[in-house]
């Protein structure tokens, strides 16, 4: 089983060569560096559909991030779900709200049935948490009173390109 680190399908270091070469018995992606949702969805229907590869979704994250791993795992064939048990923070559930209680039950989790991941990010306790200071603060290079130029400078200079 591999995969935790692979990005998309046909991306460099995809898991297209894994799966259509069958260098693998199992997949296993990491829901938040797998492409999320969609890419997720899509790297698990091609591993079966083309070698009947099961797939299993790792995910050691935010609870916001741990119910788009449940919606998407609901949507195929899973081997297996690996997600954090909410223990490791005393306060990882109180992240959101409208949870069902107890999260793992008997080995499974409620996928959510309200709109969007079924979910709603509890900001007062993000904002008690942040690792550093500013919760959604301005961000002067992507200012538009900013002459263009200015911008472009700046990306080229944040993204080593130019």
């Amino acid at each position: 089983m591999t995969g935790e680190d692979a990005f998309g399908l046909e991306a460099p270091l995809g898991f297209k060569p894994l799966i259509d070469n069958r260098a693998v018995d199992k997949i296993h992606c990491d829901h938040g560096t797998s492409g999320g949702c969609r890419l997720t969805k899509r790297i698990a229907d091609y591993a079966w559909n083309e070698q009947e590869i099961p797939t299993a979704i790792h995910m050691a994250g935010s609870p916001l991030a741990t119910m788009g791993a449940v919606h998407t795992a609901a949507r195929w064939r899973v081997h297996r779900h690996g997600m954090p048990r909410g223990g490791f923070l005393s306060w990882w559930q109180e992240l959101v709200t409208g949870v069902t209680e107890p999260v793992i039950k008997d080995g499974y989790v409620t996928v959510p049935d309200t709109p969007g991941l079924g979910v709603e990010l509890n900001e007062a306790v993000v904002k008690e948490h942040l690792r550093y200071p500013g919760y959604f603060e301005p961000n002067a290079v992507w200012d538009p009173t900013r002459p263009m130029r200015r911008r472009v400078a700046a990306l080229q200079t944040w993204t080593g390109f130019g």
